[in-house]
Order: structure tokens, then sequence, then C-alpha cells
């Protein structure tokens, strides 16, 4: 269906994940993904942390990030890193809470990624060799949470 009117402006901005440690999460998504923080937003209960591949485009910035798309936001509700009964969030794939699938990115060489977050100690739900599908991979974040990872020429 094509663009009316009033859709014409309409954009996917972002997802949101609740994280438990927000340090281990930022440097997960920063430094193994290879994300930039773009933008912090504190409040007295939690925080909010957004994340997007800059790419050398124009610096995001918090007068713009609502206009781009593809921000991931990180919320962090203080306290739940310290709390020995805090359990995690719902992944979103397995009960209860089943729903929520995944995030994904795609890389140059899918061979190569995997090999580096192998390197890295990253946890893998599939690897390249398990399964049919093996052109794609799914790695976890800190809390779980599936990332999907394909070539960016992957047909379907």
């Amino acid at each position: 269906m094509p663009r009316t009117a009033e859709t014409a402006s309409f954009k996917f901005n972002h997802t949101m994940l609740r994280v438990k440690d927000a340090q281990v999460s930022l440097k997960f998504y920063t430094e193994i993904l290879g994300m930039d923080l773009v933008a912090k937003s504190e409040f007295d209960s939690f925080t909010l942390y957004f994340l997007a591949f800059e790419h050398g485009r124009d610096a995001t910035t918090p007068a713009n990030r609502f206009g781009r798309e593809g921000i991931l936001e990180l919320t962090h509700n203080h306290g739940t890193e310290s709390d020995p009964a805090f359990a995690g969030y719902a992944s979103g794939n397995a009960d209860p809470g089943r729903g929520f699938g995944h995030i994904a990115i795609t890389v140059d060489d899918v061979d190569a990624a995997c090999a580096r977050f192998e390197q890295l100690g990253v946890r893998f739900q599939k690897r390249l060799t398990d399964g049919t599908m093996k052109n794609i991979a799914f790695i976890l974040d800190p809390d779980g949470y599936w990332i999907e990872v394909l070539p960016n020429n992957f047909k379907v």
C-alpha cells in the first residue's frame, strides 16, 4: 500500500529493551556491536540510553534523535543491578512472556562477525553451523535478548 499524505512523515524510530545492569549492557552494545551512545536521559527511578549506528552520518543529537530511524533505547530501572531477588526480564522467547522475538543487525561478513563474537565470549543462541539456515546466527545480549546477525545481502 502506498504512503498517504497522512502517513508520509511516519518513521520507525526506536525499540526499547529493559536492562538489569546499564553499564554491562552499554559495554556490550558499544564495544561488542559498535553502536554509539547518542543520548542519555536520567530520571529519579530510571535512566534511558539511546544507541545507534552512526556510520559517519551527521551526529545524532537530543534535538534530532526522534527524526531518525534505527535507534535502540535501553531502559534501566535503578537498583535492579544490585537486587539479589531480581530475576531479570523476559526476553520474549520463552514462557512466561513469549511474544517479542529479537532485534537484528546486518554485517558485511557474517563468518568474520561470528568469529569475533566467539573470541569476545559472546553467548550464542544459534551458531552458523546450527539448524538449516547456515547464513544467520543469533547472539544473546547480557539480559538474554536475541540479536539476529545476518549478511547485508541476505535473501529470503
